[in-house]
């Protein structure tokens, strides 16, 4: 995020009445969609799409690294503060349960580690099959970005084989389907196919947590 970006988000986050943190756009477009379909079933769940544009809630992504730098970012604006963490795989899962430790010491705030890899493994293989005709299965800490980029390119009949693709190409590719699956394949979830992916209610928790900062004070 540069300067500029920087003090807009801050204009902004001076106004709402709580700040959603996470690690990138992908995961704003995931909590968007899957927020709608969860308060449709369960209208006390909140609707985040609905709370930003109302201006109640402020999506910041901090990129995925620096979360130090981040931890105190917004503490000057006095705004409850929810930071939702990948728990992705060690050492990183240790540095980021470390961080969060720090964020859960600050006054109104609350930071989250996902049980699973990434946002990505809470998706059902029936929605990425539906929406994109193809089949993948994958454990809680699969890279499914990089598993269904694959099935994808497969799909589409190259001579090339993906082992021999350069990993820049990997790279763009799975890119590609990390905003797909964020996208387009979340919000082919339904209420069931999460309930199935997410049997503890992982997901409504942080949404619950959520409505929660921001209504309190």
């Amino acid at each position: 995020m540069d300067h500029a970006q920087n003090a807009n988000t801050r204009g902004a986050a001076g106004q709402a009445r709580v700040l959603v943190i996470v690690e990138g756009t992908n995961d704003i477009e995931f909590l968007r969609r899957i927020s709608v379909t969860l308060h449709a079933d369960d209208s006390s769940l909140p609707n985040l799409a609905e709370m930003e544009l109302q201006g109640e809630l402020v999506f910041v992504p901090f990129g995925g690294s620096n979360l130090p730098t981040w931890t105190y970012r917004f503490a000057s604006l006095g705004k409850p503060e929810f930071f939702l963490l990948d728990h992705e795989v060690p050492p990183e899962t240790e540095q980021r349960r470390e961080q969060a430790e720090v964020i859960n010491g600050r006054p109104g705030c609350r930071a989250l580690i996902t049980r699973k890899r990434s946002l990505e493994n809470y998706l059902h293989p029936q929605a990425i099959q539906e929406v994109g005709q193809i089949e993948v299965a994958f454990s809680d800490f699969c890279p499914v970005g990089t598993i269904v980029a694959k099935k994808l390119y497969e799909n589409g009949l190259h001579d090339r084989p993906w082992e021999l693709l350069a990993r820049r190409s990997q790279n763009r590719q799975t890119s590609r389907a990390k905003r797909w699956l964020n996208t387009t394949v979340a919000s082919h979830m339904t209420a069931d196919l999460i309930r199935q992916r997410d049997s503890d209610g992982e997901i409504a928790a942080w949404l619950t947590t959520i409505g929660q900062l921001a209504h309190s004070d």
